[in-house]
This record gives C-alpha cells, sequence and structure tokens, in this order.
C-alpha cells in the first residue's frame, strides 16, 4: 500500500516537472524566436512591402480561379475579371503603399532617434568635460579665495600689532606734550610750537585708533554693548568736541526722542565722524545743521552741511576704505576712512547710514546730508530734546 502511494506521488512529481519544463521549453522558444525575427530580415519594411502585397495577389488569384472553376466552366467574364483586378492587383497594390509609407515613418523615426542618440552622447560629453573644467575653476578659487584669507588675516594682524605698538609711545608724548604746556615760562611762539604738536599727535592718536578699531570690526572682534541710549546728550556732546563753538549750528530736534537701541561710545563715534565730515568739506562761514525724525520704530539723525556736495560718480564708492569726496592739494586733510568706519559701526549696531547729495538747490554749494537711522528701544522711557 506504501509503495502504490510512493509511486503514485513520484508519478505526480514527475508530472508536475515535466509540465514545468514543458512551460519554460515554450517561453524559451518564443523568447527566441521573437529575438531571431528582430535580428533576421523577417520583420524588414523592405521585405514586407513586396513580400505582403505578392502574397495577396496570389492568394485572391488563386481563389478567384477556384472559385469559379467549382461554380462551373471557368469563363474570363467581366465578373472575373473585375473582381480579379480589384482582389488580386488593387488591393495588393494599395497594401504596398501603406507599408510604404509606414516604411518611410519608420525611417524616420529610426533616424530621428539616432540624431537624438547622437545629440545625447555629444551633451553628456559637453557636460562631462564642463562639470570637469568647472570642478578645476572652483579647485583654483577656493585655493586663491583660502589665500586671499590668510592674506587678510596677516594685513589685519599686522596693522592691530603696529596700532598697539604706536599707541604706548603715543600716549607717553601726548602726556609729556600736556606737562610741557603747563609750564608758565613758556615764549608764545614755543607754546604755539607745542599746542601744534599736540593737535597732530592727538590726530594720530585718532587714526591709529580707528585703524585698531576698524581692525576689529572686520576681524569679527569688536565688541558691541547694546542698550538704551539718550541720543540729545550724544548730539550735544559731540558737537562741543568737534566743533565747539567756531561753527554755527542749526538745530530741529522734536519735543520727546525716545532712546535708540545702539552701543553708546560707537554711535557717539558715528555722530562724530559725520560732524568732522561735514566740518572739513563746507566754508567756515556757512552753518551745519543738525536735525532728528522720529518715525516708526527708527529714530534719524541727519547731519546737513552747505559745502559742494559730493560728485555723483563718488557716491557710489563714498562709503569704501581711502575714498573722499575731494582730492588734490586743495583737499582737506583726511584718511578716507571716516565715513567707512561710520557705515560698517552703524550696520553692526542693525543701523542705515545714507547719503543725499545735492540736499540743497543751490547750484554754488548744493551741500551733503548724511542720515542714520537706528531702532528705537522699546520699553524706554522718552526724553526731552531741546533747539
Amino acid at each position: 500500500m506504501r509503495v502504490h502511494e510512493l509511486s503514485r506521488i513520484v508519478s505526480n512529481v514527475s508530472l508536475f516537472v515535466s509540465g514545468l519544463n514543458k512551460r519554460a521549453i515554450i517561453c524559451v522558444m518564443k523568447l527566441n524566436l521573437f529575438a531571431w525575427l528582430n535580428k533576421g530580415r523577417y520583420l524588414d519594411l523592405n521585405i514586407l512591402q513586396w513580400a505582403i502585397p505578392l502574397f495577396l495577389a496570389v492568394t485572391a488569384i488563386v481563389f478567384e480561379f477556384v472559385e469559379h472553376g467549382l461554380e462551373g466552366e471557368l469563363i474570363f467574364d467581366l465578373a472575373f475579371m473585375s473582381e480579379t483586378i480589384i482582389f488580386g492587383l488593387m488591393g495588393p497594390i494599395i497594401v504596398g503603399f501603406i507599408i510604404a509609407w509606414m516604411r518611410e515613418l519608420v525611417n524616420a523615426e529610426k533616424q530621428a532617434i539616432a540624431e537624438v542618440y547622437v545629440l545625447n552622447r555629444e551633451l553628456e560629453a559637453k557636460v562631462i568635460e564642463r562639470t570637469a573644467a568647472l570642478e578645476q575653476r572652483n579647485a583654483e578659487l577656493d585655493k586663491a579665495n583660502h589665500e586671499l584669507q590668510k592674506l587678510d588675516e596677516m594685513k589685519s594682524e599686522f596693522v592691530s600689532l603696529v596700532s598697539h605698538e604706536l599707541r604706548a609711545p603715543l600716549t607717553a608724548l601726548n602726556g609729556g606734550l600736556e606737562v610741557a604746556l603747563q609750564a608758565e615760562s613758556l615764549s608764545a611762539a614755543s607754546r604755539h610750537t607745542l599746542e601744534a604738536m599736540m593737535d597732530e599727535s592727538a590726530r594720530l592718536t585718532q587714526f591709529v585708533q580707528t585703524i585698531l578699531d576698524i581692525s576689529r570690526l572686520e576681524a569679527g572682534r569688536l565688541t558691541l554693548n547694546l542698550g538704551p541710549v539718550a541720543v540729545s546728550p550724544i548730539l550735544y556732546r559731540s558737537v562741543e568736541v568737534v566743533l565747539g563753538t567756531r561753527r554755527k549750528i542749526k538745530w530741529s530736534l522734536p519735543a520727546e526722542i525716545p532712546p535708540v537701541w545702539a552701543d553708546e561710545i560707537y554711535y557717539e563715534q558715528i555722530i562724530r565722524n559725520l560732524l568732522r565730515n561735514a566740518d572739513k568739506y563746507s566754508p567756515p562761514e556757512l552753518l551745519i545743521e543738525i536735525n532728528v525724525h522720529v518715525k516708526d520704530s527708527n529714530i534719524s539723525v541727519e547731519v546737513a552741511d552747505h559745502g559742494a556736495g559730493i560728485p555723483p560718480e563718488m557716491q557710489k564708492k563714498i562709503f569704501d576704505r581711502f575714498q573722499r569726496g575731494h582730492k588734490g592739494e586743495s583737499a582737506p586733510p583726511g584718511w578716507g576712512l571716516g565715513l567707512y568706519f561710520a557705515k560698517k559701526l552703524t550696520e553692526a549696531q542693525g543701523g542705515t547710514l545714507i547719503l543725499h547729495s545735492p540736499h540743497w538747490t543751490k547750484t554754488d554749494a548744493p551741500g551733503s546730508s548724511f542720515l542714520i537711522a537706528m531702532p528705537i528701544a522699546s520699553g524706554e522711557p522718552n526724553e526731552s530734546g531741546h533747539a
């Protein structure tokens, strides 16, 4: 019994395996036949254009002969000739024209595919070439940028070192000049000479400090202590230090001025730089105007002069380093760093510094105005302005 069951199981497995083999053989035969048809010329439309019409013509003529022969005596009458011409001649010719038209479409498509393939290969080659060139160029630019950064760091370190080294002897020189000026036995000529030396030493000290602050600002090492800053005291103190009583000032301040959010020391430094610039580039007998505007969330301080103005070609680069509004022997002394430093300090504190020139409609003295806008310190009491 067990032997019979075992033989039955083996027989079923054999049938199942043979069925799988037959299916696999049929699939392989189909694949081989399809590949053979594609590799050979059996699907070539040049052959099919003539083979199919010829086959149809022969089939139609044989069918007509057989059909009329079975009906009786074969007579070449009008019916027989018309059917033979229509089905045996005209039909195959029409099919041949259709296949020829299809062949032209297929050939055009093949040609288009070939051209697209060639263009695609050429485009890929160009993309690879351009990508390699861009990568090489980017590597060169990266290297050059790294070298420039190193040079800039070396420059900043050198400027900082020189500035530190100059501050000590300048401090000693200023102290010595102050002591010398206190002597009562000095003649008028000696005192005048010492005062001139004192002024030049102070100017050089200020220049060294400006260079040091600029190098720190560019290196990101300048510390800003932002907080509420009263505007009016800064303006009055700056005018007293920079201009004193030798220049006429026209004030235009609102009754109440909210404090600005800024660094008090560097905010005052910006105002002083703008006042020095107005003092340098305007006649001493003409007044300087200081206007304060409170608008939205900003407080704007405008310093306007009645000078010759700034030429349009210079306005785009007036805030660059070592750029000055006027050059030549008649130009006032300076290094072209005041406006650059003021612009950088303003932006570092979240404000804006804008130039307007000409400011007035006068052709002989169009003047210039610099407008510094800083954000209002929220939640702080207002201050009273005085004109």
